[in-house]
């Protein structure tokens, strides 16, 4: 398809409200739905990861949902194979392909390129366990202060990617920043992005009901198969938030209510990770604010005269 309509983008934190609109948005735009969700991927995380229901799906076709068992390692660059594979597809068909999804750093990859720089999975896994973690964050910043303080700088508040850094760092003795090749401030798509602003005492209460609803629709026995079958010692899908407490729960540790409680602390924490990242990692795309906390109307997508139309 030559010169084909810009990509529609959505993102920001957690129960925002990205899903609904993007549903709305795909129905009236001839669009369909690749989720850029790091945990979206797996089968058997479908109520903990707030994937689209069965119902979801058959309205609008949703791709990178459910698609993998959860044993299987899906980084940041098998994302991007797949995701461009997806964009192909759906433009093939001449439908509007939407991103939707709050893993920021996925969601940069894809739209701005990443280098293909070494990795070692036995090293990656130390590291994570060493690092990954509350309490290991610490520890990582002071190692990060010495061998790497500009990675340090940049990519502070985002654990994951500091580990990546420190990864590459050992392995090649050389900055992540030195070795890149792609100075990350050129689009390899036209896009009409937008980033979801819901107030954050709204989010909180948004994020309050849906742990209580996940809840209350099976997620506790959704996690107890899936610890039953390994979850905890998969490549990535462990990092899914809220399965280990759960498991506490499970082992008595934790009471339905405080269970519910450390959710919403966690996800909340979370959302405000997700806002930073948001906010300082994407100049591309505009605020859609969402002041009462509903989910605005699909048409606001529209707005954006600069840009070629959406359809």
């Amino acid at each position: 398809m030559s010169n084909p309509p810009p990509l529609l983008v959505l993102m920001g934190p957690t129960a925002s409200g990205k899903s609904a609109l993007a549903l709305e948005a795909a129905r009236h735009l001839n669009g369909e739905i690749i989720s850029v969700d790091s945990m979206q991927l797996y089968r058997g995380l479908e109520i903990g990861t707030a994937q689209p229901t069965p119902e979801e799906r058959k309205r609008v076709p949703h791709h990178l949902v459910g698609e993998f068992d959860f044993h299987t390692r899906i980084d940041v660059f098998q994302f991007c194979r797949l995701a461009e594979q997806a964009i192909d597809d759906i433009r093939s068909r001449n439908r509007l392909p939407i991103l939707a999804g709050g893993t920021g750093f996925y969601l940069k990859a894809l739209l701005y390129g990443i280098d293909d720089l070494p990795a070692d999975r036995t090293l990656r896994a130390e590291l994570d366990e060493q690092y990954d973690s509350d309490a290991g964050e610490a520890a990582l910043h002071d190692r990060m202060r010495t061998l790497d303080p500009a990675a340090l700088e940049r990519w502070g508040k985002c654990r994951r990617r500091l580990i990546r850094a420190l990864e590459v760092r050992l392995l090649t003795g050389k900055s992540i920043l030195e070795l890149q090749q792609n100075p990350g401030d050129t689009l390899r798509y036209p896009v009409r992005a937008w980033k979801l602003e819901v107030p954050p005492e709204l989010l909180a209460e948004r994020i309050a009901r849906r742990a209580e609803a996940m809840l209350d629709a099976g997620w506790i026995d959704e996690a107890r198969a899936a610890i039953a079958a390994g979850l905890f010692d998969t490549p990535t899908a462990h990092q899914a938030i809220g399965y280990r407490l759960i498991a506490e729960h499970l082992a008595g540790a934790l009471t339905r209510s405080e269970l519910l409680e450390r959710i919403i602390t966690v996800t909340r924490q979370f959302a405000r990770r997700q806002r930073t990242w948001f906010r300082h990692q994407h100049p591309e795309a505009r605020t859609l604010p969402c002041p009462d906390g509903t989910t605005p109307s699909w048409e606001r997508l529209t707005e954006s005269p600069e840009n070629p139309p959406l359809r």
